[in-house]
């Protein structure tokens, strides 16, 4: 849970320092901090893919991951669910809260590098992918805040029980998870993290939502090698 506890830290903080500079941070900025995080993020996701023991495992999963999420559409899905929560509460509530706290939700919340960093932290206790995203949510906390106001400081609440279920989950399921599997799991997860750090850096677009099944189906071919193998 330490990488949660961080993330949520992170973000209020940001809002904290964002709020203090009301008159916004310049845009070359914002275009160099965020190119550096980006280049943080690829680190991370080499870091996790070469834990692999088998790559091809992690090839087979990414195709077949990559396929369910594009027949799935995950990644529309999401981004359509996105539109439709900052829509509907922010035309109700109607204020500069509500708006800053909807939107900062969905974009911390919903995420690959959510689901791979709190898993991560659940199964091996590593947390490392969710402190980088702490500082890219600690720096959009900040640059949101600036423009937005205070409303940013209430999206810590939804990510720290979401990603915090996530990793609980998790943690429970390293009972039924071999070595084996998780080192797979986490490999793939790893080419998803340098997938999202390559769209920070604005070097592609690719579609990481519809890459999250392939972190379950490499557990999942690992399983079944152990089973007949």
């Amino acid at each position: 849970m330490i990488g949660t506890i961080v993330n949520a830290a992170a973000i209020c903080a940001g809002a904290l320092i964002g709020v203090a500079l009301k008159k916004g941070i310049p845009d070359q900025v914002k275009s160099t901090v965020m190119q550096g995080l980006g280049l943080a993020v690829v680190l991370v996701g080499f870091q996790m893919a070469f834990q692999t023991r088998n790559p091809m495992i992690v090839i087979a999963s990414m195709v077949l991951g990559g396929l369910l999420g594009e027949i799935l559409k995950l990644e529309d899905r999401i981004n359509r669910l996105g539109q439709r929560l900052e829509k509907r509460v922010g035309s109700q509530n109607g204020g500069e809260v509500g708006r800053a706290f909807v939107t900062t939700s969905i974009l911390f919340c919903v995420g690959a590098m959510a689901v791979t960093g709190a898993i991560e932290d659940g199964l091996v206790g590593q947390p490392n992918t969710l402190f980088a995203k702490s500082m890219l949510d600690g720096i959009s906390s900040i640059i949101f805040a600036s423009t937005m106001g205070i409303g940013v400081i209430f999206s810590a609440v939804p990510v720290f029980i979401y990603q915090g279920s996530i990793t609980l989950g998790a943690a429970w399921a390293t009972a039924f998870i071999s070595p084996w599997a998780i080192a797979e799991l986490t490999a793939t997860g790893g080419l998803v993290i340098l997938g999202i750090g390559l769209n920070i850096l604005d070097l592609t677009k690719i579609r990481v939502a519809n890459l999250l099944p392939a972190i379950f189906i490499a557990a999942g071919i690992v399983s079944i090698l152990e089973a007949f193998w």
